[in-house]
């Protein structure tokens, strides 16, 4: 049994420092690098990229709607084309600094907005596998499960990996809970830990109204920016050793 540890980072910017990247890198098998649009720059980047790879770890976009005043966590209204050129983008900055560190990218995960809009809007979700097979149709799109974005992948031949969030708490039809509302973000280490371990060996969630949700998913994502990562990481990746489940990166998790 195997199972990924994806974490989103490389968002700081300029003098705005975001996350515990150095921290956490050491301890997940993916990384989700953003791209510039929501958080990074081009000196964030390349060394997020290299303590990657220094690390083992693999490494994946984090492309978003071009709002970097709300963290990418608003809607935008963008055409399909406009999506896509976004998108690819956001790949080609990020690939420059992989393919110059001696790695390939491995997957994409949307962020924010983007992400939440794709997981419901088929021709949202369409531009993100467009974007993937348009640039090289071998990366990975990672997403809910069960959401349009797999629906599109499907569709467009793309690899798609389901990830469950530690951290963040789940609606009854497996969408995320808004930020907006309390309980939504996860802090206790303990119920984060038993919530991934039940995922894994059972296959199940309990949602925020208390119901059990069906989950079979690949990745476990830990966020970056929430103040208990740390913590999170290593006390999960610990535990799911103890529980003889492998940690390893996407490709390895997708081959068995």
């Amino acid at each position: 049994m195997f199972i990924d540890l994806n974490c989103d980072l490389g968002e700081s910017y300029g003098s705005f420092k975001v996350g515990m990247d150095e921290e956490v890198i050491p301890f997940v098998t993916s990384v989700n690098v953003a791209c510039g649009y929501h958080g990074g720059d081009p000196v964030v980047m390349e060394k997020t990229v290299r303590m990657a790879v220094q690390h083992g770890v693999a490494v994946g976009a984090h492309p978003s709607f071009p709002d970097l005043m709300g963290f990418g966590r608003r809607d935008m209204k963008l055409t399909t084309d406009e999506a896509v050129a976004y998108v690819k983008y956001q790949l080609g900055a990020l690939y420059a600094f992989a393919r110059s560190a001696g790695t390939e990218l491995q997957h994409l995960k949307a962020h924010g907005a983007l992400y939440n809009m794709a997981g419901r809007d088929i021709a949202m979700a369409r531009a993100l596998a467009r974007a993937i097979r348009e640039f090289d149709s071998q990366i990975l799109l990672l997403g809910l499960p069960n959401s349009k974005m797999e629906e599109a992948a499907d569709e467009l031949n793309i690899g798609y990996v389901q990830e469950f969030f530690a951290d963040r708490a789940y609606n009854d039809d497996g969408s995320l809970v808004s930020r907006s509302l309390e309980g939504s973000v996860i802090h206790d280490t303990d119920v984060a830990v038993g919530r991934v371990v039940r995922m894994v060996k059972e296959g199940v969630v309990e949602t925020y109204t208390g119901k059990t949700l069906k989950l079979n998913c690949g990745s476990v994502c830990v966020h970056g920016d929430n103040a208990s990562a740390v913590s999170f990481v290593k006390t999960i990746r610990a535990e799911l050793e103890k529980q003889g489940v492998a940690v390893a990166d996407m490709r390895r998790v997708i081959a068995g």
